[in-house]
């Protein structure tokens, strides 16, 4: 068996996305899974900030051939494996060849050894964003109640659509103030997705919404931490909505 992988992306950047992959996996880990996040954020890679890990060896040496790529796997705390970018990789902010090349065969070595990989994505519409992507078998958008996260959730969910052919596309909204408000803004954008881009389509695209994470203060302390949510504040309820959110991945 090889590993399910999941994209984890949004449409714009600080909506939570790499706070919320690591939480993720510490949840995954929990139910028995072994798990992979490959930060896949080439050019912004900040997985090793969440977590407070100092790599020595990154996807970059892997990349050049100076290290091997057993040796770029390093356990999280959380109980999870991760790969970590190296930040400020600006030669990887540009989808060339070779980074296709390199990017594909990484995943193709690693993933049969997990149950589960979960790609960090950088934010928007990029080339390298969206290859990366391509390589899952389902997408995670992650998005706020914020307009021009939304605005941006969409762009994401319709180019997917129109260039991947995703007609099933998960969503988890982020930082909710009440409850159902994650429920409301589903419905919101399916109705756009309706309208606007299913039409031009062979069949329609459905939003399926995986949870709502509530505003919490423990999240900002976690971050402040630079530690886990499920680890130091694990009654939260916005790590009880991320350990929900990773049930529903498992069941899906």
């Amino acid at each position: 068996m090889s590993a399910r992988i999941t994209a984890i992306t949004s449409g714009k950047g600080g909506v939570g996305k790499t706070f919320l992959s690591a939480n993720l996996a510490a949840a995954l880990a929990r139910q028995g899974q072994r798990v992979l996040v490959l930060d896949a954020d080439l050019g912004l890679a900040n997985l090793d900030v969440v977590l407070n890990l100092f790599p020595k060896i990154t996807l970059h040496d892997v990349f050049t051939g100076k290290n091997q790529l057993e040796e770029a796997l390093v356990p999280a705390p959380g109980g999870f494996t991760v790969m970590l970018a190296g930040s400020g990789m600006v030669e990887y902010s540009r989808l060339t060849p070779e980074v296709r090349d390199q990017l594909l065969d990484v995943i193709q070595k690693v993933r049969p050894r997990f149950d589960r990989i979960l790609l960090d994505t950088g934010a928007g519409i990029s080339d390298v964003v969206l290859y990366t992507v391509s390589l899952a078998d389902e997408v995670l958008v992650v998005a706020t109640p914020e307009p021009t996260s939304l605005t941006d959730a969409y762009a994401t969910i319709k180019v997917l659509a129109t260039t991947q052919g995703r007609r099933d596309i998960r969503l988890l909204v982020n930082q909710v103030t009440r409850p159902g408000e994650g429920r409301t803004i589903r419905g919101q954008l399916q109705q756009v997705v309706d309208r606007y881009v299913t039409p031009s389509l062979d069949s329609p695209v459905k939003l399926e919404f995986v949870a709502e994470v509530p505003i919490d203060s423990a999240v900002r302390d976690a971050v402040k931490r630079r530690q886990l949510l499920l680890e130091c504040y694990p009654g939260s309820p916005a790590a009880q909505a991320v350990s929900a959110a990773a049930t529903r991945l498992i069941d899906a």
